[in-house]
This record gives C-alpha cells, sequence and structure tokens, in this order.
C-alpha cells in the first residue's frame, strides 16, 4: 500500500555521499592516531657554553610501525635549511647508515628505542640556533613530521638568583615551626592545668577532713570527756 503525504512534504533522506563522509572522518580519525610523530622531548631547547658537547634529542613514534622510514636533520642559517645527516631506516630494531654533511656532528641514535639523536662535539656561537628533525614514513603512504630543538650558545652559564625561593621557604618553614610551637605550649598548658585541679581536688577532701576533725564529729580524733558519776 502507497502511503501519501497530504498537506505534509516527505521526510527526506541524506544524500548517499553524507554517510561516506561520515565513514571517511572516523577513517581519517584513526589515521590520524596512528601517523608517525617526531618528538625532541619536553624541553625543546637547551643553553649550553661555547666549546662543550651537547646532544640534540629527537625520537620518533607509529602505531602501526615503520618501513624504509627515512629522517633527517636540518640547521636553520639564517633562513637557509642545511642538512646536517640524513639515513633511512629499514625496519624497527635495525641501525641505520648514516651520512653526515656537517664538523663535529656524530649520530647517536642506532635507532635504539625509535632514538635517531645527534651529537655536537665542541660547539661554537655558529652552531646556536635553530634545529629540526624530521621524518617521513612509507608505509603510512608519505606521513612525514618534523620537531624543532633550539640551541642556544653563551659564554657562561646564568647563576639563577634563588633569593625569592630561600625567603618564601624560610617563611613557610618559620610559619610551621611556630604552629608547632604553638600546639606543643597549649598541650604543656592543658597539661599543668590538669595537674593543678588534681592537687586542689586533694587539697579540698584534706581540708574537709580536717574541719570534721575540729568539731568532734563522728568518726574523729578528739580526745572525749568521761561522764560524770552520779553520787
Amino acid at each position: 500500500m502507497e502511503v501519501q503525504w497530504v498537506g505534509v512534504e516527505p521526510p527526506r533522506l541524506g544524500p548517499p555521499h553524507t554517510a561516506v563522509r561520515l565513514i571517511l572522518s572516523m577513517l581519517l580519525g584513526i589515521w590520524s592516531a596512528q601517523a608517525l610523530e617526531m618528538s625532541v622531548g619536553k624541553i625543546p631547547f637547551l643553553e649550553a657554553v661555547n666549546g662543550s658537547t651537547v646532544m640534540l634529542p629527537c625520537t620518533y613514534s607509529s602505531c602501526i610501525g615503520i618501513k624504509n622510514l627515512y629522517f633527517n636533520w636540518q640547521f636553520n642559517d639564517n633562513g637557509t635549511m642545511q642538512k646536517v645527516c640524513e639515513s633511512v631506516i629499514a625496519t624497527e630494531g635495525i641501525e641505520p647508515k648514516v651520512s653526515i654533511y656537517r664538523d663535529r656532528v656524530e649520530f647517536v641514535g642506532k635507532n635504539h628505542h625509535n632514538n635517531i639523536s645527534i651529537v655536537l662535539w665542541n660547539i661554537t656561537f655558529e652552531d646556536g640556533g635553530q634545529y629540526t628533525c624530521f621524518g617521513r614514513n612509507p608505509k603510512e603512504k608519505g606521513k612525514n613530521h618534523s620537531a624543532i630543538f633550539n640551541l642556544i650558545v653563551v659564554d657562561e652559564l646564568r647563576v639563577v638568583d634563588n633569593t625569592l625561593a630561600t625567603i618564601i621557604a624560610s617563611a613557610v618553614g618559620g610559619a610551621i615551626a611556630a604552629i608547632m610551637g604553638f600546639m606543643l605550649l597549649k598541650n604543656f598548658t592543658l597539661f599543668v592545668l590538669s595537674k593543678l585541679e588534681e592537687k586542689n581536688k586533694e587539697c579540698l577532701v584534706t581540708s574537709s577532713g580536717i574541719d570534721n576533725t575540729e568539731n568532734g564529729l563522728s568518726g574523729s580524733k578528739a580526745d572525749s570527756k568521761p561522764t560524770p558519776k552520779k553520787k
């Protein structure tokens, strides 16, 4: 039986591509969760003294794994990106053969724990700047990602002024000590008062016994006079 809609428009179903878009969005969300990610750690900068040796950290991660992962390090030299090193990692656990293009650079990652860090020996002021760790994973259809690490080269490290922290710590410590002292004094005072109260009760009992004795009440030790004999 055919249903007729009188005076009311029949409900319209969404076009087929709407469901397709929804499915694609879900797939893209899952894909992005699996995507390659490069990381230089929670603190992406380092301040080091001229002439010292430093490590620039970088690790990669991918939920679906890697295959022929390409990575490189680049240095931003006044707007011009200069390649520091590069290599391809065939799969997890394989140590790559790294090509190095700058002096005093050593690859130390060895791909252990997805580590592709490098070391800069005897750094100079010219080494200071922005370094980019880049990766591209063919297993994720060429998905790529990069992370930036900043190296700051100085004559000497700055001395951190801890005066304010010391003052705050001293104030907090003093307040805690004052509270503890007050609690000890309070407990001691209550102890002394309780002892005084017990002593007062003992004095009252003793005084009551003495009064009864002096008044010749029953049970007292007062001298009793003999009853005169009748003649």
